[in-house]
């Protein structure tokens, strides 16, 4: 089918990319020129494993093309899919001016039915909204369907996730798009589930609060751990083991971050204001993850008595692994909050190193070998999940330190392995 992506973020390419693998004709849009222009020279602008390959294969077949133009895409298309930000306001909720501008874009170019599809993680009721947008700015009075099809990309894991989904949500308010709808996601061989569109809407919320709320439960018994001598990791195997709980998403770490679980769970509490409920439990999910990051940061001051003028070294950046996503990074936020403490910091990142400098401004030495991140060191902390951490040079990092003090906040390492090789080693619920 033809299709079109309004959007080129994490998200948009990723499902232009995808799209085009399985034989769909794409055009992707960006209104960032720049942007543009490095696609179309073989260049990308984020990092995601496999993401580089399928846009360079489709590019080459002539499956997949760029565009700055909303006008190309719509007209070069029969199924528009908006893939457009939906940052936060400061009260928590929605910022729709983007997926609204996009709207009105498509309608402006429309002469013929489209289905436009919203992949972009909106409120409920956003379809709606929508819908009258492009009735009221269409001046052809062309016919359309709007569409929910909500995203369920894991960053650093985006393309599998497309090309083997284990659901794909689809809401509709007539049968007229279904046919294209299923002929388009064919392909992926995944289940679909068809319904109306504020229930499409309602369960991408549902669902990243839903895995937010298990992150900040499991971090929560890792206090209770700490205080009590248990080990959380032990915990979380055996309640894993239920197949009513499942094992995901049961790691004790920083807390959550990134541009979905911290911003999805506000907005669904505003969401709930909005219709009458007071989402209590989210705002204690929220609560518990803030503390998280404050408990980990007293431990480090309580560990090194005087945190001023102590170098550490931070392994990480990236709000998680397979990334290069610093936004509402934890790892960021403890530089952050380690800098205040009047911290020199050293660090690194296999992938982020590059958008973190914006972030972390002057005062920050960046490191290109994380076996050299420990030199000259007071402390070693691990703020993200790299898989490459595993393998850090530890005789050579606890020689490397002024004192071998490592705090582990993703639980990387073996609490009496790291005893025996003479760390002081503190980790999470543990």
């Amino acid at each position: 089918m033809k299709l079109a992506i309004i959007g080129t973020g994490y998200v948009g390419l990723v499902t232009g990319a995808c799209f085009a693998e399985v034989g769909h004709q794409v055009v992707c849009v960006d209104n960032d020129a720049a942007k543009v222009k490095l696609l179309q020279d073989g260049g990308m602008p984020i990092y995601e494993p496999g993401l580089e390959e399928l846009v360079r294969k489709n590019v080459g077949n002539g499956r997949l093309a760029f565009s700055t133009s909303t006008a190309e895409g719509v007209q070069r298309s029969d199924v528009v899919f908006i893939a457009v930000p939906t940052p936060p306001l400061s009260d928590g909720a929605v910022d729709l001016s983007f997926i609204e501008r996009v709207a009105r874009d498509i309608a402006a170019s429309m002469t013929s039915y489209k289905i436009v599809v919203d992949k972009s993680t909106v409120p409920v009721q956003t379809g709606d909204k929508v819908a009258e947008t492009i009735k009221r700015y269409c001046k052809a009075r062309a016919e359309f369907d709007v569409v929910s099809n909500p995203e369920f990309l894991r960053e650093g894991f985006a393309v599998d996730d497309l090309m083997h989904p284990d659901r794909v949500v689809i809401g509709v308010r007539s049968p007229r798009p279904l046919a294209a709808m299923k002929e388009i996601y064919a392909p992926f061989n995944a289940p679909l589930i068809i319904t109306d569109i504020n229930s499409a809407e309602l369960i991408k919320h549902a669902s990243n609060s839903f895995l937010a709320l298990k992150i900040s439960y499991i971090n929560a018994i890792s206090v209770i751990c700490e205080a009590a001598g248990a080990n959380v990791q032990e915990v979380a195997n055996g309640m894993g083991r239920d197949a009513r709980i499942g094992r995901q998403f049961l790691d004790a770490s920083l807390g959550f971050g990134g541009s979905c679980f911290p911003k999805d769970l506000s907005a669904f509490i505003k969401i709930a204001e909005q219709v009458g409920y007071d989402f209590g439990l989210l705002k204690q999910v929220q609560k518990i993850n803030e503390e998280q990051m404050s408990r980990f940061v007293k431990k480090i001051a309580d560990t090194l008595w005087v945190v001023k003028d102590k170098t550490i070294g931070v392994l990480g950046l990236a709000f998680k692994q397979n990334t290069d996503d610093v936004r509402m990074s934890p790892a960021i936020e403890l530089c952050h909050r380690l800098r205040k403490e009047g911290a020199i910091l050293r660090v690194y990142d296999p992938k982020a190193a590059e958008k973190a400098r914006a972030l972390l401004g002057d005062g920050v030495t960046f490191v290109e070998d994380m076996d050299e991140v420990a030199e000259g060191c007071d402390a070693l902390v691990i703020a993200t999940e790299w898989e490459q951490f595993k393998k850090l040079d530890l005789e050579r990092a606890r020689k490397a330190l002024t004192h071998p003090i490592l705090f582990d906040g993703r639980n990387l390492f073996d609490p009496a392995q790291m005893e025996r090789l003479g760390f002081i080693y503190k980790s999470i619920g543990r």
